[in-house]
């Protein structure tokens, strides 16, 4: 569904029917269809109102209580940013000191949204006219906000006052993934050529970007939320207040029930404190020499760190190693302090199995194994098929890492391994 369909709710009566629509209900949404079509209003009204409303309810996960009042496409919410996030883009703004943000492609209007709510200026700019709209109907109560229908390399920044600019190029092309930043609309180069225009400049960019294509005069940050990599953005000038480098933002999930982007959950950042130019590429440490060499614990990164290039900068504070080469999952016989827990997961070892799939089957007979969790990397197998070969149908519970221990230039230590493990307590994070 394109933004075009919404047009029968960007009237009164549409917004009226909106309005009045109790909550979203799958198992009821066919009667209530029903019943407001023999009421009289027009299917493709009823049909727009019930898509909305569904769409509404999956938006609060990444907007909170904004979500109720905000028009989407399923395209548009997929692809927005999420608040919590945005409001972390805003706050670099503010601290910034700038008056006058210009939001490029800025799709539904979320991070505009963030960056009014802190009192700042706004002109909301994006190309396609019907997702103008859209972004129109979700800022009109910020009234420092103005959105602008063009194309976003073609706005006089100097001529409207512009002092900043947040751009988020386009990614995807008929569904797809574009990996090349420099086939991004606009491209990569194109949006950081505007630093010459206004000093502050941040660009939202995937989290696999290659670090060689980042600017070396920037400071990248990787985000997380609730586990998941979201995102990273590529800060400059007076934005980038840690000056260059590359850092890991990890938020805690679910976003904070306040309509104040201020209130946002528990965020934790850690900089590699060795990287001054987010180009260069990550440190690769010496991996474990085999399953022997393993420690008592496991710990596996948080992935914005592991995006970030910070493996070797944990590994070093945990005293752990790689359990093979170029492996995320560090060993070690130490847990995190309390610094650093938010961005690792430990696991306790308990015992090493090979990863043969018909021993797995005849240990998870052996202990009545009932329930899996599986975690992997750096083997050919996935969680899935390992669960269906094994067929767990008992009562215990066991957690599995299937990996790679060693280096896999030496084909004699190099083995594909079932690390059983059991959770650790993670040490109490102080509240920032």
């Amino acid at each position: 569904m394109d933004a075009s369909h919404l047009a029968p709710l960007l009237t009164p009566a549409g917004w009226a029917l909106l309005a009045d629509l109790p909550p979203y209900d799958e198992s009821t949404v066919l009667s209530v269809g029903a019943r407001l079509r023999e009421a009289g209003h027009p299917p493709e009204m009823v049909a727009a109102a019930l898509t909305q409303q569904r769409l509404r309810t999956r938006a609060e996960a990444k907007f909170g209580p904004f979500a109720s009042r905000m028009l989407f496409t399923p395209d548009a919410l997929e692809q927005a940013t999420r608040l919590v996030v945005s409001a972390h883009h805003a706050a670099r703004y503010e601290h910034a000191g700038v008056q006058h943000v210009a939001d490029l492609g800025c799709g539904i209007g979320g991070d505009a949204m963030a960056l009014a709510g802190l009192g700042l200026r706004v002109l909301a700019v994006e190309s396609d006219e019907a997702t103008a709209a859209l972004a129109t109907v979700n800022l009109m109560v910020f009234p420092e906000v103005e959105v602008l229908c063009a194309d976003a390399l073609e706005v006089d920044l100097t001529a409207r006052g512009i002092d900043a600019v947040f751009a988020d190029p386009a990614r995807r092309s008929h569904g797809h993934r574009i990996a090349d930043p420099e086939q991004w609309s606009p491209a990569l180069g194109r949006v950081l050529a505007l630093r010459d225009d206004v000093g502050a400049l941040g660009v939202k960019v995937a989290p696999g970007i290659d670090h060689a294509a980042l600017p070396t005069d920037a400071h990248v940050q990787w985000a997380s939320v609730g586990g998941e990599v979201v995102e990273a953005g590529i800060w400059c000038g007076p934005l980038a207040a840690e000056g260059p480098g590359r850092s890991a933002l990890v938020l805690s999930d679910p976003p904070p029930a306040s309509d104040d982007p201020r209130d946002a959950p528990s965020a934790r950042v850690l900089r590699d404190p060795d990287c001054h130019d987010p180009s260069t590429p990550p440190v690769h440490l010496a991996p474990l020499a085999d399953v022997g060499a393993l420690g008592v614990y496991v710990h596996e990164p948080d992935g914005a760190a592991i995006r970030a290039g910070l493996v070797a900068h944990i590994a070093e504070r945990l005293d752990a190693a790689p359990v093979g080469d170029r492996i995320a999952y560090l060993s070690g016989d130490a847990l995190p302090d309390a610094s650093l827990a938010p961005f690792v997961h430990s696991w306790r070892v308990r015992e090493v199995l090979p990863l043969n799939l018909k021993m797995l089957k005849t240990r998870v007979r052996e202990h009545d194994i009932g329930s899996l969790e599986l975690h992997k990397r750096g083997v050919p197998v996935t969680p899935d098929a390992v669960r269906a070969a094994v067929r767990p149908h008992g009562q215990a519970h066991e957690t599995w890492i299937m990996t790679r221990v060693g280096n896999a230039g030496d084909a004699q230590r190099a083995r594909g391994a079932v690390i059983v493990v059991e959770p650790c307590e993670a040490p109490t994070v102080p509240v920032s």
